[in-house]
């Protein structure tokens, strides 16, 4: 029988603001066993570009990830907010290790070929090295990943985080029991956001198909379902969509194969 490990993906607003960050990984810190974070930070990359004068693009929710950009991205992603959760966790007693998708050569990424729209330095995750994070984990390090991959030839990539946790725990899955959650502000998938009682306790993809046909799953959340199914379709045990203070499980939406 595999160990357990709980992957989590907590998106940017979260992370970004001291309250919730704090009670976020109070409960992070609490969980058993084997674990690992991924998050993002897009508001902090926007608002530091500003600073800086650089523009910041967005087409349907995705930024548009020019040299500058990328610059800012790095800097922000990799550096300010993924060593300030390191940091946080330490003092939780956790012994937490900051990584990009470059770092051990974890998870490799192509730039994204120009079809429509051309989306600059942003990385489609071509693996993830579950060996080699799996030995990390197996010294007791907490793995906490950035959105930002490499392609092999010295340049790093934009990379959507949701994408990053579903690849991230398909890798794992070939070592470890795997429940991957998708955390952020509702407590799962709601069939009317202004309404805490209607959230949807299970999608199917028969489900999901008539959610996407009514528009009740719309814009930033079809990418979110998406990467979950491609998650449950290859090796993860368990995807749960679900607000921050609820990452023990036991609430929110399961998506099932």
């Amino acid at each position: 029988m595999k160990e357990k490990i709980t992957v989590i993906k907590v998106g940017g607003k979260i992370v970004e603001e001291s309250d919730t960050l704090a009670a976020l990984l109070d409960r992070f810190a609490a969980i058993e066993g084997r674990k690992v974070l991924i998050h993002g930070g897009g508001r902090s990359a926007t608002r530091i570009a500003s600073r800086l004068g650089i523009e910041s693009r967005m087409v349907d929710g995705r930024r548009i990830t020019d040299e500058e950009t990328l610059q800012v991205v790095t800097m922000v992603y990799g550096g300010l907010v993924n060593k300030n959760i390191v940091a946080q966790l330490q003092a939780r007693g956790i012994n937490a290790l900051g990584l990009t998708g470059a770092d051990c050569n974890i998870i490799k990424a192509h730039k994204r070929a120009v079809k429509d729209i051309d989306y600059g330095f942003v990385g489609d995750v071509e693996r993830a090295d579950g060996k080699m994070l799996a030995g990390l984990i197996g010294q007791g390090i907490v793995p906490v990943i950035a959105p930002l991959t490499h392609d092999g030839e010295g340049n790093m990539l934009n990379t959507n985080a949701d994408t990053m946790a579903a690849e991230t725990a398909k890798a794992l899955s070939a070592f470890f029991d795997v429940t991957l959650l998708y955390c952020f502000e509702f407590p799962g998938v709601m069939r009317d956001p202004d309404d805490s009682n209607s959230i949807i306790p299970t999608i199917n993809h028969e489900s999901y198909k008539m959610l996407l046909a009514d528009g009740t799953i719309s814009g930033g959340m079809v990418p979110k379902m998406d990467n979950a199914f491609n998650a449950i379709e290859n090796g993860v045990t368990r995807v749960i969509i679900t607000r921050a203070d609820a990452i023990d499980g036991t609430q929110g939406t399961h998506i099932v194969a």
